[in-house]
């Protein structure tokens, strides 16, 4: 099959520029010093890859759903749900089902609720914890100041507690990498400050972001360097663009200049923006539709094929079923549409 063939609205990425994605970040954080986070793609195959290939085999996830994924596919030598969950029954059934298969499962907590749940799923198993620090951003996350009182709770109720993590969410995405460079820094201070109290071997941080600013973190969970998009293509990170949608055009405005594709907010994470696409201007999105205005490139008929841009990775890979692999871009980075689909890749992790 060919890109051309595809049913639209298509997810793709390119071979080659995964690989390149992948071999600039073992370059920096090296297996266990990465432990991917799958959220940011929700796919079993794509996580088999990346440990095939640089050898990283620590994940860290979101959802329940996504960690007992990774477990069912013999990825479950580590596996952080880097999330607070107060489902004891999800839980009790995880450490379940990840015993059986000799899967090491941690949990993130950051009160004495969720500690009380890891405590009770830990009778059906083994359950370790990280004590999950506010070092910034307004999400979750114990005071730097309550984590030592935490973490002796924890180990109270009979939990092994591996560490702390702390994720700097209100500075990864910033485009000047000075400013990135001093509020990662105040934020490991404040990380920093609660594992002294804590202990553990394990400091976890950052994101895609921030993965080369960490000395001090023994690993860091970054996910989007994999597949990029337009918000993190404005860091300057060495990261390419590889995950693109294809859509097509069902309808064109020659009068008013426009044309109309088959993706729209429904195709696309839409919290960091608009989709772009390349050679044209987006106008703007609805349901099912992205009307584009004619830019550097030729006006499209109807039929034609338009490959888009998402502006933020992670939602967008959770609104579609499947990944297409191709291994041929034009110079312009651009996915020749005559190209052919070497793979597809089910995105098997979405939902809870």
């Amino acid at each position: 099959m060919l890109v051309r063939d595809l049913p639209t609205p298509a997810l793709v990425a390119d071979f080659a520029t995964l690989n390149h994605n992948i071999d600039t970040m073992s370059a920096v954080r090296p297996e266990g010093a990465l432990r991917s986070h799958v959220k940011a793609h929700k796919c079993t195959e794509l996580a088999a890859y990346l440990a095939h290939r640089s050898g990283s085999r620590s994940f860290c996830c979101a959802t329940l759903r996504e960690a007992e994924g990774l477990i069912r596919a013999g990825l479950g030598g580590d596996v952080l749900i880097a999330n607070e969950t107060l489902n004891v029954d999800g839980l009790t059934r995880l450490v379940r089902f990840a015993a059986a298969r000799d899967a090491c499962l941690t949990v993130a907590v950051d009160s004495a609720e969720t500690v009380a749940v890891a405590a009770a799923a830990r009778r059906e198993g083994h359950l370790d914890v990280l004590i999950d620090v506010n070092v910034g951003l307004p999400r979750c996350g114990v005071a730097p100041d309550g984590a030592g009182a935490l973490a002796d709770a924890a180990r109270a109720a009979g939990l092994t507690v591996r560490g702390v993590m702390g994720y700097e969410g209100h500075v990864v995405g910033n485009a000047d990498r000075a400013f990135r460079v001093e509020h990662t820094a105040a934020a490991m201070a404040l990380l920093r400050r609660a594992h002294d109290a804590v202990g553990g071997d394990v400091t976890s941080a950052g994101g895609t972001g921030t993965y080369d600013l960490h000395d001090w973190a023994t690993e860091v969970q970054a996910g989007s360097f994999l597949l990029m998009d337009t918000a993190y293509a404005q860091l300057g990170l060495p990261f390419r663009q590889a995950a693109t949608v294809v859509a097509t055009v069902v309808s064109t405005n020659p009068t008013d200049g426009y044309a109309v594709v088959d993706a729209g907010l429904k195709a696309f994470g839409m919290d960091h923006g608009d989709p772009t696409a390349p050679g044209h201007t987006v106008f703007f999105c609805s349901d099912e539709h992205t009307t584009l205005v004619a830019g550097s490139k030729p006006p499209v008929a109807v039929g034609d094929r338009v490959e888009l841009v998402p502006a933020h990775i992670d939602p967008t890979m959770a609104l579609h079923e499947r990944l297409y692999l191709v291994e041929r871009r034009l110079p312009d980075g651009a996915v020749p549409f005559d190209a052919e689909v070497i793979d597809s890749w089910p995105i098997d992790l979405r939902g809870w």
